[in-house]
């Protein structure tokens, strides 16, 4: 059983996870799967959702969650559902382009409200349901040259807030989980293009830029966000809800 999984039982329970292909993703897709839920793995990239899909025997989706009609094709009977996918682009206000802004709202915000609006009426019928926003410590802090990213989480988190409310009277929770750098694609990506941004070599970025802040020198573990996403999963979780709950290194604190 996979680090972080042994308190939470969830046999007999439907996940959806989406960029579950790779990074945070492809690690709550295993953690999940290894506490006995079936998992839905949802990803653009077709090839490595099929791949992450068997691994586990679960499902595969291909689906581009730029397109809000694509959200039509995916399941509904979702018990766990976790809107993980997400991208980043770095550039300075006056030159960031409104197309990629635009897509990055589309993928981060307006994909994880329409799952979440198509989701609860099974998990309100079964009287159960978690939902689990991979959100960062950018939902709750800003940077500079991250305009769309930090927007976009910050919407996250108010969106996870209202199905909270909204989920309660009804056994659903809905929760931010909010990491700092994880050693993911996405990051080692970021690393290239802040060097380029602050005009320093790449090999610098992490310790000056990435973890000036962080307490804790060391990038965070894909296994070590799925394992709290999975804990929130399970049924000692149900009076946690509404909550922001940084996995950071102290970034946030500091």
């Amino acid at each position: 059983m996979n680090r972080g999984t042994a308190h939470t039982d969830l046999s007999g329970r439907t996940a959806l996870v989406t960029g579950g292909a790779n990074g945070i993703g492809r690690a709550c897709v295993h953690a999940l799967a290894g506490a006995g839920a079936k998992v839905h793995v949802v990803d653009k990239d077709g090839a490595a959702a099929e791949e992450t899909a068997a691994e586990v025997d679960g499902l595969a989706h291909v689906v581009d969650l730029a397109d809000p009609a694509a959200v039509d094709s995916l399941p509904a009977d979702v018990d766990v559902l976790v809107n993980n996918a997400g991208l980043q682009h770095v550039a300075p206000l006056p030159e960031f382009p409104p197309a990629t802004f635009t897509l990055i709202q589309q993928v981060m915000v307006t994909a994880p409200f329409l799952l979440i609006r198509r989701c609860l009426p099974h998990m309100y019928a079964r009287r159960w349901g978690r939902i689990v926003n991979v959100s960062s410590v950018h939902g709750l802090r800003a940077s500079a040259f991250k305009s769309a990213y930090v927007a976009a989480k910050h919407g996250l988190e108010g969106l996870s807030k209202v199905a909270a409310v909204e989920g309660a009277p009804h056994g659903v929770t809905s929760n931010c989980v909010n990491p700092g750098y994880v050693r993911t694609p996405l990051v080692e990506n970021q690393i290239a293009a802040q060097a380029r941004a602050h005009g320093l070599p790449a090999d610098e970025v992490v310790d000056r830029l990435l973890l000036a802040r962080s307490p804790v020198k060391r990038l965070i573990e894909p296994a070590e966000v799925a394992a709290l996403v999975t804990w929130l999963a399970g049924e000692h979780a149900g009076s946690l809800t509404g909550a922001s709950l940084p996995l950071d290194g102290g970034w946030t604190a500091n």
